[in-house]
């Protein structure tokens, strides 16, 4: 296992303008990292710098112990996963795992038998002899997994891997391959756009956004504390709903939306410190209002779009000329256009500064909060 330092790290093409600008990150031995972020963020431009595909315009890059800035990337210690599979049409299932074997001149029995290894490991011990034409996406893409995993390379990069499978494919490799990662042990940087992936794969995540970090962290812990509203609607499904509001200080007051009016309580009275402010809130927080629900705030929306789901049901209502969403669970017959009270209860709602964007305040009613609780085993 081996650590990748990225000190300051910054890249440019034309000497101007920076795609990726101060980049400073540890990624520890044996940790599944993901890189998070929307299209043209930077994070695979990233990768391909750590691969050696990519000169590093400034800063420092260590692989191990060793700076690797100018190392080429036969010399990294890595291997790499794409996105397109990158499989070798006239090469059999075996051949292309074994393909990076024969450039390292590794004996022949030795490739026998890691190819027989890692086919049984991922399912393909049926599929050696086939070409790629005959496999099916998963199958491809579990071969270009076995071809990198075959190397015993102690870093493996993978670029956004899964985006050309159907969701349910996705869905099962997301849980193959962090199977595969514990198992060999392996330091894992995992570049993907989906927050889903992020979410149920990485050990840390980083989320880019024009080519800067913007937060760092644990997945639930950047869900719970979200650094800024790009974070707070980038990460989470459906988005977190925000909203304008203003500060009254003298009544310790925060207006938002179509006269909505939440009360801070006195200690939290400190944040008021401007008087325009980001009020956050997940579409899980809205509860449907009921009459012992005193100490709540309450939204009257006219319901313009009901999705059912089975095991919950999703509300788009207009505020302030925006979309938010309600997600309640179980099934809810609501009318569209219907007129309903939500409940907006303080303690769910997140506080950004109005100006700087600073999360001020994070959610302290979180409803099935685990960190802390542990599994009753019988």
């Amino acid at each position: 296992m081996k650590k990748v330092e990225l000190i300051n790290i910054s890249k440019s093409y034309d000497k101007t303008t920076e795609v990726i600008s101060d980049i400073t990150v540890t990624i520890n031995p044996g940790e599944f990292f993901v890189l998070v972020g929307p299209s043209g963020c930077g994070k695979s431009t990233m990768l391909r710098m750590i691969a050696g595909l990519e000169d590093i315009t400034g800063g420092v890059l260590k692989i191990g112990d060793k700076e690797a800035n100018l190392l080429p990337p036969s010399k990294r210690d890595i291997s790499m996963v794409f996105q397109n599979y990158a499989l070798y049409p006239h090469l059999s299932v075996e051949e292309n795992i074994v393909f990076g074997l024969h450039v390292k001149k590794v004996s022949k029995d030795e490739r026998k038998k890691r190819c027989t290894e890692v086919a049984d490991m991922l399912g393909l011990s049926e599929l050696l002899k086939r070409k790629p034409r005959e496999l099916s996406g998963g199958q491809r893409q579990r071969v270009a997994l076995a071809r990198a995993i075959v190397n015993q390379a102690p870093i493996c990069l993978m670029d956004e891997p899964l985006s050309n499978l159907d969701a349910k494919l996705r869905a099962h490799m997301r849980s193959e391959i962090r199977q595969i990662q514990r198992k060999l042990g392996i330091t894992m940087i995992y570049v993907t756009h989906d927050q889903v992936e992020a979410m149920t794969m990485g050990d840390r995540i980083m989320i880019l956004h024009n080519g800067k970090i913007q937060q760092i962290g644990e997945p639930i812990e950047i869900y719970n504390q979200p650094a800024n509203p790009f974070v707070a609607t980038f990460i989470g499904s459906p988005p977190m709903n925000l909203a304008r509001g203003t500060v009254h200080k003298e009544k310790r007051e925060i207006s938002f939306g179509d006269h909505v009016t939440i009360k801070v309580p006195e200690k939290d009275t400190h944040l008021l410190t401007s008087e325009q402010i980001i009020v956050g809130i997940r579409p899980e927080h809205l509860k449907p209002a009921v009459k012992e629900a005193t100490n709540m705030n309450h939204i009257f929306a006219e319901v313009k779009n009901v999705e059912v789901l089975g095991n919950e049901t999703i509300l788009a209502f207009a505020l302030e000329d925006k979309g938010w969403l309600a997600k309640w669970n179980g099934q809810w017959k609501v009318q569209l256009n219907q007129v309903i009270r939500i409940a907006v209860d303080y303690d769910s709602i997140c506080l950004f500064d109005g100006e700087t964007h600073e999360l001020l305040k994070s959610p302290s009613n979180i409803e099935n909060y685990v960190i802390d609780r542990e599994v009753i085993i019988e």
